[in-house]
């Protein structure tokens, strides 16, 4: 069975949304008297449910990283910086590159190019 939605937890739910709208494509979903919002990709991929932390969560205390299939991670990362989301330094991995960072609550997030290697 796919997974068709992953929970995350958030400190500033509307900071997250504007985050992942602005750098992966995600659409807010909202309903009327429901905390969470569910966040639809583009492409029709898994979706994110925004929803509030508690108090007692600590910012960044996560058991998930959210991985995006880019192509071109460094070409990515370039276009990410200059709209002020600021991932590490581009790693080599066994035919493939990744990069992470982390969203406004703290959650990480990668980027890479492992669904696209040749071989």
């Amino acid at each position: 069975m796919p997974i068709s939605r992953v929970i995350l937890y958030a400190h500033d739910v509307e900071a997250t949304i504007r985050f992942y709208e602005r750098h992966f494509g995600f659409r807010a979903s909202r309903n009327v008297g429901d905390r969470i919002v569910e966040l639809i990709p583009a492409d029709g991929g898994v979706s994110l449910m925004i929803h509030p932390a508690s108090k007692g969560q600590k910012r960044g205390q996560s058991l998930v990283k959210l991985v995006f299939d880019i192509s071109d991670v460094e070409a990515f990362r370039a276009n990410c910086a200059a709209s002020d989301l600021a991932f590490g330094p581009v790693h080599q991995a066994d035919g493939y590159q990744f990069a992470n960072a982390k969203d406004p609550s703290g959650n990480p997030i990668s980027v890479s190019s492992r669904a696209f290697k040749k071989g």
